[in-house]
């Protein structure tokens, strides 16, 4: 058989039994292969790679893919498939193809399916279940070599596997539609069927086998023996010793494999989960450090993602506050959201020794929530709790999750910080908090559809609580957002209500970090500079881990001429998220600029680029980078780059829209704009 980017040609071009030409196979961009045990992806521009699945127990796991992506078909849409109710066929999977690698009791099956679909199936780059067909491994194959690929290939790849439930309650999905395909773009093939027909037609084939497998030979009676005397009295007591201590051998083999359980679980150092402080991208801070994942929706409803989305918010929320600690902001630890992710990459990446991760499920007026701390450098389990409570509870139990995560790190509280409530979520009407919740989730998408939809949201949670903080200051800069962004017909009724809002939410509550920075910008429109940045210092004093605060404070120090400290301020933000959006790698690069470190600033507005190509300001300051660097060509190519966007720029009116304080600060971007040849 021959595979061509999208194609499969050969058999598909026999003669059915029906007389009929099968017709040609389309081009696709997903191929389950089941004869060659072949999964192909051909995703343009993204990711293209043949794996072969060549032992027994790789062919059960693309089998199992492709179980999952039949019973998708079946279904008519992209969901997760329970395993519980089909057990029997995947005994048959496991003792026929998967060559009976491991027990096929309900009880060891599923969780093995479970740890491997988590572990093993989205590991691309170092392919613990399949071949890279046409790619060699580094530094020859072996183990703990890896394939080369590029992070867009392996963060496709990773994104295709979801697995939710438990170890006894399997749900598995094959989320192709996070990589930009449809049910419609995956084919399974077999013989010469498709999809459902290939998937039967392989089922089918591997019963009619089991069927052929040779019988054990029929039982010989033997020929009866002599009648035993009856026992003695003596026999009949050393058997029952006998019973005796094999009941004890077994109760020490069960009190033995509780505690190995137990050590594993709490002192084994797994090595999925150590992480290396060399290969950090951060140096470790000199406090207590923690990511915070987000917390998985076990409802199996994706609408009720903003519930755990929420619930994880608060937390980070509640742990920022702490001054001792060192917390990573929310937008940082939601990239990974939806993926399989190991605990030591998490580490590496964000710079952290601890890391917490959790599961929420709720269901009528009841929430379960499962939360694990583990500290990242040793790999071992710190603490592991299950609560399951009513919902009136939960502002309760926000709080106490958060007191095990500050004792797990060995934080001996205050008595003020014990006194504190430290949650302090603003109301006790949970169907005011929910609003919010729901809100958030659309508030984060940051586009203006979305932005009226959690504005509508923010305002009847506010109907429900009149009290309640929060929807003030989220609603405060939806209206902020749409006159920054251009989405306003009338930008200055909007930075007006922007204003109004921040004033209802500073009197409900004076201490909630956001509300300031809000205000610090609104003052900024206004050219009050001190207001601003008497608005942003009392951010970063309420939330000494604010990642947003510290950027307020250093686009309004940066302003206002003290371009240094914007350094400091803004390297201090992406410190705390590592992983930020343009806004903040905008107000870095820009101070980097202002202060002469042109390769610094440089660096920052080529990350820019990779998210948004098209920024125009990226291009503007590459342009008076490399015109104050005395590289004309490279300035002349991105003010190209600057007119290609934006064929009627002029740098009157750009310099017009310069917010700085001191004049001179407006005259040397200018000067470098128009020495890079823009008029």
């Amino acid at each position: 058989m021959i595979f061509g980017p999208y194609e499969i040609s050969c058999p598909f071009n026999r003669i059915l039994g029906d007389g009929k030409m099968m017709e040609n196979a389309k081009h696709l961009p997903i191929t389950i292969d089941l004869n060659q045990f072949r999964l192909l992806i051909d995703l343009k521009n993204r990711i293209k790679l043949t794996l072969h699945f060549n032992s027994p127990s790789r062919k059960f796991y693309l089998s199992l893919i492709a179980f999952v992506v039949n019973e998708m078909k079946r279904l008519g849409k992209i969901t997760s498939i329970p395993l519980e109710g089909h057990h029997d066929l995947l005994v048959l999977l496991n003792e026929t193809i998967g060559g009976a690698a491991g027990s096929s009791e309900k009880e060891n099956l599923l969780p093995r399916i479970y740890r491997k679909w988590q572990q093993a199936l989205p590991n691309l780059e170092e392919a613990p279940l399949f071949k890279v067909v046409g790619r060699k491994k580094e530094f020859e194959e072996g183990v703990d070599k890896i394939y080369p690929f590029t992070e867009a290939e392996k963060d496709s790849w990773a994104n295709l596997f979801e697995y939710i439930g438990s170890e006894e309650h399997v749900r598995l999905r094959f989320s192709i539609d996070r990589i930009g395909a449809r049910l419609d773009d995956v084919v399974i093939i077999y013989e010469v069927y498709q999809n459902a027909e290939a998937w039967e037609r392989f089922i089918s084939n591997l019963r009619q086998k089991e069927e052929e497998k040779p019988k054990p030979a029929d039982f010989v009676p033997k020929e009866p023996e002599a009648p035993v005397p009856p026992t003695t009295k003596w026999k009949t007591a050393l058997r029952g010793q006998w019973r005796w201590v094999t009941l004890l051998a077994l109760i020490i083999a069960v009190i033995v494999g509780v505690s190995l359980a137990t050590w594993r679980a709490y002192f084994y150092a797994s090595p999925d989960r150590v992480a290396s402080i060399e290969r950090m991208a951060f140096p470790l801070p000199d406090k207590p450090s923690i990511a915070v994942l987000p917390f998985i929706n076990m409802s199996g409803d994706p609408k009720e993602d903003y519930f755990s989305d929420g619930l994880t918010e608060q937390i980070i929320n509640s742990l920022s506050k702490f001054p001792r600690l060192f917390v990573i902001a929310r937008n940082s630890t939601f990239v990974y959201k939806g993926k399989p992710v190991k605990i030591q990459k998490v580490a590496e990446d964000l710079g952290v020794r601890y890391v917490l991760e959790g599961s929420v499920q709720k269901s009528g007026d009841r929430v379960r929530i499962t939360t694990q701390l583990i500290d990242a450098i040793t790999g071992r389990h710190v603490w592991s709790e299950h609560y399951d409570r009513e919902l009136k509870d939960l502002f309760a139990l926000q709080d106490e999750i958060t007191i095990k995560i500050m004792n797990g790190m060995s934080m001996e509280l205050t008595e003020g910080e014990q006194a504190r409530r430290w949650t302090k979520a603003g109301t006790t009407n949970l169907k005011a908090l929910e609003k919010n919740y729901q809100a958030l989730a659309f508030f984060m998408r940051n586009t203006k559809e979305d932005h009226d939809t959690a504005r509508q949201l923010y305002e009847e949670a506010i109907a429900l609580d009149p009290k309640f903080v929060w929807p003030y200051v989220h609603l405060g800069y939806t209206y902020f957002m749409e006159a920054r962004y251009g989405w306003s017909e009338a930008p200055a009724k909007s930075y007006q209500m922007a204003f109004e809002l921040a004033q209802k939410a500073l009197a409900l509550d004076d201490s909630d970090d956001r509300v300031h920075t809000l205000l610090s910008f609104l003052y900024l429109v206004k050219r009050e500079y001190d207001k601003s940045l008497s608005e942003a210092e009392r951010a970063v004093a309420l939330n000494p881990n604010g990642a947003d605060a510290y950027f307020g404070l250093a686009a309004i120090v940066g302003v206002s001429g003290r371009w240094e400290e914007s350094v400091l301020y803004g390297e201090k933000s992406i410190r705390l998220s590592p992983f930020p959006g343009v806004s903040h790698y905008w107000v870095l690069g820009r101070a980097y600029f202002m202060t002469g470190q042109y390769d610094e600033s440089i660096a920052i507005w080529k990350k820019v680029l990779k998210i948004s190509p098209d920024f125009l300001i990226a291009h503007l300051f590459l342009a008076a980078c490399y015109s104050s660097m005395g590289r004309d060509a490279e300035a002349a190519a991105a003010a190209r780059e600057v007119l290609r966007i934006n064929p009627k720029f002029n740098i009157e009116s750009h310099a017009k829209t310069l917010p700085y304080k001191d004049k001179a600060d407006i005259e040397r971007e200018v000067a470098a704009l128009k020495k890079a040849g823009l008029k």
